[in-house]
């Protein structure tokens, strides 16, 4: 059933540089070539829930775009919207992990590839076959231009009545909270599914309460309001009424990237009409197997991982 659904996203990919030991990036010495980037990892993530996955962008005519084109077509994922550019090279990005599993990201990616995308870039032909689309904050904060294609984007689903689902997915990095905001709420009255991190709607909102929160998101007419807390579980307020659900207890090895698999599992819990609680305990199962594997996406989950995950079934392993 989930292979007849389609989602559809946009943004950069980066190399990512993983580091062979934990603590500060001046110390470490060796790397492993991985990719990643956060529309990347949602779109795997939705490929290997079963789900038809098409991704928007442009690479660096180099060896690192080729690595990560074929990288996306191994997973399965339609690249028929990604284009090689001259003179642009491909992102890349070092990642510093510590002991605990949480670490920071050091970005080389102004200007990124993706960049040189227009609204004219944007065709109708992109949307056959789609359900959802997922637009992130990461893309925005690329480039100031980035809004308009976004807002292209988001015009054309409405037309074909495609759920709009939005992740906020704040890079400090990129740009001041101000111009993220000011980005957000122009969006926001389009949007259908907010997910987004406890700490993100907060600086957002400048709100702290759930109940403040709730209301700010409720201006907008936005349907699904979800708040990812990491281990603390997550929340969803639809229609007036909060449902929560726990989170996992794991080891994490790398945190990087839970947040983008949870959205992959929420939106492929929308599209197979599970219950709030049952849709939060499934994207929280997938965002808490991420945290298990070193690498922005090499946790993402299959299916039957996650369902066994979730339903706590053991795996008969040999």
């Amino acid at each position: 059933m989930s292979a007849d659904f389609g989602v559809l996203t946009i943004g950069d990919a980066m190399i990512t540089m993983n580091p062979s030991t934990t603590g500060p990036l001046r110390y470490v010495t060796n790397f492993e070539r991985k990719v990643g980037g956060a529309e990347m990892n949602f779109a795997i993530g939705c490929a290997r829930l079963g789900l038809n996955s098409k991704w928007i962008s442009r690479l660096g005519k180099d060896d690192f775009g080729k690595v990560i084109y074929n990288f996306a077509r191994g997973e399965g994922i339609d690249v028929s919207a990604v284009e090689f550019v001259e003179d642009i090279p491909t992102s890349v990005n070092f990642k510093e992990i510590h002991k605990s599993g949480a670490g920071k990201t050091y970005y080389y990616r102004d200007p990124s590839p993706v960049t040189v995308l227009t609204p004219k870039d944007i065709r109708e032909e992109m949307f056959e076959g789609i359900d959802v689309v997922h637009l992130t904050g990461v893309y925005l904060a690329l480039d100031e231009r980035n809004i308009e294609i976004a807002k292209e984007i988001i015009g054309i689903a409405k037309e074909k009545k495609i759920t709009i689902a939005f992740d906020p997915n704040i890079r400090l990095k990129l740009w001041t909270i101000e111009e993220a905001r000011v980005a957000y709420e122009s969006l926001f009255p389009d949007i259908d599914i907010l997910l987004t991190g406890l700490d993100e709607i907060q600086m957002i909102s400048g709100q702290e309460s759930f109940e403040e929160l709730a209301a700010y998101v409720e201006k907008f007419g936005i349907k699904d309001f979800v708040i990812k807390d990491g281990e603390n579980g997550s929340k969803l307020y639809r229609q007036g009424e909060w449902t929560t659900v726990a989170g996992f207890s794991v080891n994490p090895i790398d945190t990087v990237g839970a947040g983008d698999g949870f959205d992959a599992g929420y939106i492929y819990g929308i599209l197979n009409h599970l219950e709030p609680a049952s849709l939060l305990r499934f994207a929280n199962g997938v965002g808490a197997l991420v945290t298990t594997v070193s690498g922005d996406n090499e946790g993402l989950p299959y299916l039957e991982d996650v369902q066994a995950f979730v339903d706590n079934k053991k795996v008969i392993e040999r």
